[in-house]
């Protein structure tokens, strides 16, 4: 099962949680439907994305270590 399988199941990703989709997109969760998640990935730009397309949920700590890797 891929690990977004459980994170749905289990009810654990809600609003305000900070998630990386499976095309390497991080973003916050600001709205949960039925189907699909709206998250903010800068000030002031959304996205509409199918809860599928989840693939990790990352925590502040693990989003600072990767923009230093990136700098």
């Amino acid at each position: 099962l891929f690990p977004y399988t459980t994170l749905f199941r289990s009810g654990q990703l809600q609003k305000g949680d900070k998630i990386v989709t499976t095309g390497g997109i991080y973003g916050k969760i600001l709205k949960v439907n039925n189907r699909t998640f709206l998250i903010e990935v800068d000030t002031g730009t959304k996205l509409k994305i199918e809860k599928s397309s989840v693939s990790s949920e990352w925590s502040k700590s693990a989003s600072t270590e990767a923009d230093e890797t990136q700098a």
